[in-house]
């Protein structure tokens, strides 16, 4: 009998290792240097696909350049659809790879770990505990524009991928804006599936350290309280000291104050423009995994590995489960933003109050340089560890009190399906609706020299209008009462630095396009001030107190314009009505 088992034992595992043969990744049969291009990458994703009956591939349109978006969904229940996962029990993962495809080892990483998973069985238990969406690629035409160059100081692999999508877009600027068609996939993607745990993978470069992989997530209160609470007392903690344990130095993702450590290190949030403070407003914990480029490529990739089946680890563990911890979540937006219309945080700023840092360093020698006529640092390998001032504590700075709905004019509806891809559900008025609503007045409108992501940021300020008006059938009203709330405010809220407003998404309202000839204004301006005593001293009063407007024919009369009948009464009127009953 125990001869039988230990034959059983020996054909198992032949099996086991002919299997893994045949699944050699692409990134280990280069000595773990190269990562495989785009047409290696999927052929390999399709072959694991082939093999197993739990993985299905799927393409979600084409790149701006022509190739197909492939994702892959992986459930042992045979759940593909998100319809059908949507009834499993088991939390789901959604992991993102290659948004900076030059920094792409999260990709290998998990080639490695849908094997172990599909395959040879070792990672059998993450599949019995999970349903993952996984992006192999996300930036698929940047990936393709591979060099040795692509980041300057990065320590392989041997060919690399580009920052930018072909169209020059950084999608790490792009989840709420949501202009690259490629954003708009994921975006699509991730509303079907309503992930329970998101997580990104890149590669940061910048100052010499000992730690292999950096993480961030966000904590603070732009996070509802039941992931907030789970996060710091457990998730955070448990993280480092596991990683550590398994042989990896990981540490938060940090700043310097002044970019002096000596000053101190500081904490920060993520806008809803990244990965992770977009992951916030979508009321789900994202993680942000951030390997060392001066690293070897192969650390890197497991070491990667290494941060993604430990959160795993760490979220089977969640006492009740991370769908319930996500439902309270959604609970408390609606609850306590939209029932009890307490203040939402817009933004975030970091306090005076400070912890500690253990910050693990690499020294470093400053040389003379004739090129730059400075001093230059030259990191020298020298481990050091340093006790430094810790900012990590962060509060509300802005806040914006949510309305019933807001209405978007029916002119604006090239927008839906950028507000629909985040989740947001939209009612288009089927009749004239009476409502009491509050308007957004511009002034003092300023614009950004140069273009930031193809768009012109504006600056201003505002008055509030309160009024009451009819809504014009064929508009879209978006209620505020829907889970996506925190999105719908960040969208819409001209506070909201990644607001459709901030990105200069309605920058067509500053601008004038009529205008008046003196010989038609003058006598209209004559009258306004004979017979209008509050506007007569006014207008006196700008002419004592300011010498340049006093010399300028052109702003006299422009200041009696801009007051008639005649002005454009739209013109730095926000479009987009708070519908307050």
């Amino acid at each position: 009998m125990r001869t039988f088992l230990f034959l059983i034992i020996i054909i198992a595992s032949s099996v086991m290792a002919q299997n893994k043969e045949d699944f050699i990744t692409f990134f280990e049969a280069s000595n773990y240097l190269e990562s495989p291009d785009y047409e290696q990458s999927i052929k390999y994703l399709n072959k694991l696909a082939e093999a197993s009956p739990f993985l299905e591939t799927f393409v979600a349109g084409k790149t701006p350049q022509g190739r197909d978006f492939y994702w892959a969904v992986v459930s042992e229940e045979k759940l593909f659809t998100p319809e059908e996962i949507s009834k499993s029990e088991k939390p789901l993962i959604f992991i993102e790879n290659g948004i900076h495809s030059g920094e792409i080892e999260g990709k290998d990483a998990c080639f490695l770990l849908l094997r172990e998973m599909l395959i040879t069985g070792e990672k059998a238990d993450l599949l019995s505990d999970f349903n993952f969406v996984i992006i192999p690629i996300f930036n698929i035409d940047g990936h393709e524009r591979r060099s040795p160059y692509g980041r300057i100081n990065q320590n392989g692999p041997t060919e690399m991928g580009w920052r930018t999508t072909a169209q020059n877009y950084n999608l790490n600027r792009d989840f709420l804006k949501a202009d690259a068609p490629e954003m708009r996939m994921l975006l699509n993607i991730f509303t079907d599936y309503n992930p329970d745990f998101f997580i990104d993978t890149h590669t940061t470069n910048g100052s010499d350290y000992q730690y292999t992989v950096t993480y961030a997530v966000e904590k603070y209160e732009n996070v509802p309280p039941s992931i907030r609470g789970w996060i710091n007392k457990t998730y955070i903690p448990e993280l480092e000291k596991r990683v550590e344990e398994r042989g990896y130095f990981i540490g938060p993702y940090i700043g310097f104050v002044e970019r002096d450590m000596n000053k101190g290190a500081y904490d920060w949030s993520a806008l809803p423009r990244l990965s992770e403070g977009y992951t916030a407003i979508r009321n789900r914990a994202g993680l942000l995994i951030e390997t060392h480029m001066l690293k070897p490529y192969k650390e890197r990739v497991f070491s990667t590995k290494e941060v993604i089946e430990t959160t795993l680890e760490l979220v089977s563990e969640i006492p009740g489960g991370i769908k319930n911890m996500n439902k309270a979540a959604d609970d408390f937006v609606l609850e306590e933003y939209f029932n009890k219309r307490s203040p939402f945080p817009l933004t975030l700023k970091r306090t005076e109050k400070t912890g500690t840092l253990i910050y693990k360093g690499i020294k470093y020698d400053n040389y003379y340089s004739e090129i730059t006529g400075d001093s230059i640092k030259h990191y020298n390998g020298i481990p050091f560890n340093k006790e430094l001032k810790f900012y990590n504590d962060m509060i509300g700075d802005v806040y914006v009190t949510a309305p019933e709905a807001y209405y978007l004019p029916a002119q604006f509806d090239y927008l839906l399906d950028r507000i629909e891809s985040h989740g947001v559900k939209v009612e288009r008025l089927e009749k004239d609706m009476v409502a009491k609503t509050e308007t957004y007045k511009f002034q003092d409108v300023t614009f950004a020299k140069t273009p930031y992501e193809s768009h012109i940021r504006p600056n201003y300020k505002y008055d509030i209008i309160e009024g009451e008006e009819t809504l014009k059938a064929g508009g879209l009203l978006i209620s505020c009462n829907q889970k996506t709330l925190p999105v719908i405010l960040h969208m819409f809220e001209p506070d909201g630095p990644d607001s459709f407003v901030q990105w200069g998404m309605f920058n067509m309202i500053f601008e004038r396009k009529e205008y008046f000839e003196f010989y038609s204004m003058e006598p209209i301006a004559a009258r306004m001030y004979q017979e209008d005593a509050q506007l007569k001293a006014e207008f006196d009063e700008k002419v004592k107190s300011d010498s340049a407007f006093a010399a300028s024919p052109y702003d006299r009369l422009n200041f009696f314009y801009k007051r008639s009948k005649y002005y454009d009464q739209a013109h730095n009127v926000y479009p987009v009505k708070r519908v307050v009953k």
